[in-house]
């Protein structure tokens, strides 16, 4: 047999019935013990009378529009129970995530299945209802019958989404932990998406979410938002769990997000994190934030001038990390001076033993650390660059400024 369904409008005001078929009181509330069973409606609410009454599921024999009758007749009053998850309470007109459309929705209602097992049915969430229908049993509940509301709401194109694809929104670690709220979806979504749907929630709930957060998927996201979210968010948490965040970011981006902070934030997170990814930050932080060096990033593969292109794609293999953004390699001497720019792509057109010398690019390109944010811009104009080169004053290779932060650079013109 095929399983039925019910809705949240639909259970509260079911009447309750005991095995003498006398009517107990009408559900208030219903609730799930996800440490227990992620979907399954563990407790049914009553009110009786003066105070509520606590149903378990294993209580109950059958669950229509008709009514809840039970099996078994030794109900105790209702506790508030920190492990359950109240659906009136917790989650109806609460803002949860719909991890597959990538965004903060509203609920308004939810479906249930009713499965008939072992002489019981058993009440399972499978949809959060967001749309024009759910509106409707809102609008109708209390005041027309629920089998007419059904057959009215059929002209209207159903809009829900499945209860496995939902992320709670808790502020409350705590409540978190006690509740089984992960953030496994989250995760799971592209940076981008993720920081679209986290610049949508409030302040508290973005800490939230950041505190629970893989530290490298936070650094991802956190790459992805404007400035000033970004500076919201890391001084929102604690120092110790912003640093581990920082540490994750490449040294540009992370020096670029420290600029935003206050001083002693910045100096504080500073202080958490580890000696070389901090020292590389700090370094990048002595550069006025217009300059070539504010620009740079130190993410690159220098390779001695004898290297070959067996050599280079050893030193490929050693760096995987940043392949994916990674177009251009460079040669330097002894003394770390720049001498040579090669495409990468290059790399793939010649023998193994041919030196990187013989593949350079022509004219070598490159800036000093303090060049202008506008002479970079014309730079990466006039030669369709994807990577510029920085050197010190010594010539030195200091870092790199590659065409996505030039991009970004203009937008914010």
């Amino acid at each position: 047999m095929a399983d039925e369904f019910l809705f949240l409008t639909e259970l509260l005001g079911l009447k309750v019935y005991d095995l003498k078929g006398r009517r107990l009181g009408l559900v208030k509330d219903a609730a799930i013990v996800p440490l227990i069973d992620a979907s399954r409606v563990d407790r049914f609410l009553v009110g009786g009378g003066w105070a509520w009454l606590s149903i378990r599921h294993d209580q109950i024999r059958s669950i229509s529009l008709d009514g809840i009758y039970l099996k078994d007749e030794q109900l105790t009053p209702y506790h508030s129970d920190e492990y359950m998850l109240r659906l009136v309470r917790d989650l109806l007109d609460q803002q949860i995530i719909d991890g597959q459309g990538r965004k903060v929705v509203r609920v308004t209602d939810v479906t249930f299945t009713i499965r008939h097992q072992d002489e019981s049915d058993v009440l399972s969430i499978l949809d959060i209802d967001i749309g024009l229908r759910s509106m409707l049993r809102r609008l109708a509940q209390g005041v027309v019958p629920p089998k007419w509301i059904r057959r009215t709401q059929t002209v209207i194109p159903p809009h829900s989404i499945r209860w496995e694809h939902c992320s709670i929104i808790e502020a409350d670690p705590q409540r978190r932990l006690r509740l089984n709220i992960s953030n496994k979806i989250l995760e799971r979504m592209h940076p981008a998406d993720l920081a679209d749907i986290v610049e949508d929630l409030s302040p508290d709930d973005r800490e939230a979410i950041f505190e629970t957060m893989d530290s490298e998927v936070a650094a991802e996201t956190l790459s992805e938002m404007e400035p000033d979210v970004q500076a919201s968010i890391l001084e929102s948490l604690e120092t110790e769990k912003a640093a581990d965040i920082v540490e994750e970011m490449s040294p540009h981006e992370a020096a670029d997000v420290l600029a935003e902070l206050e001083e002693q934030t910045s100096e504080d997170i500073l202080e958490e994190m580890e000696v070389e990814p901090k020292a590389e930050v700090e370094e990048l932080l002595e550069y006025h934030e217009h300059s070539a060096g504010g620009l740079m990033n130190t993410e690159y593969v220098a390779l001695p001038e004898n290297t070959t292109v067996a050599g280079a794609m050893d030193a490929l293999r050693a760096h995987e990390e940043i392949l994916e953004n990674l177009n251009t390699l460079f040669l330097v001497d002894s003394n770390d001076q720049l001498k040579a720019s090669i495409p990468l792509a290059r790399l793939f057109t010649v023998a193994g033993a041919t030196p990187l010398r013989e593949l350079a690019a022509e004219p070598l390109l490159h800036v000093d650390v303090e060049e202008r944010q506008d002479r970079i811009t014309e730079l990466f104009d006039k030669y369709n660059l994807l990577t510029l080169p920085v050197i010190d004053a010594e010539g030195k290779l200091a870092g790199v400024i590659t065409a996505d932060e030039v991009i970004s650079l203009l937008r914010e013109k």
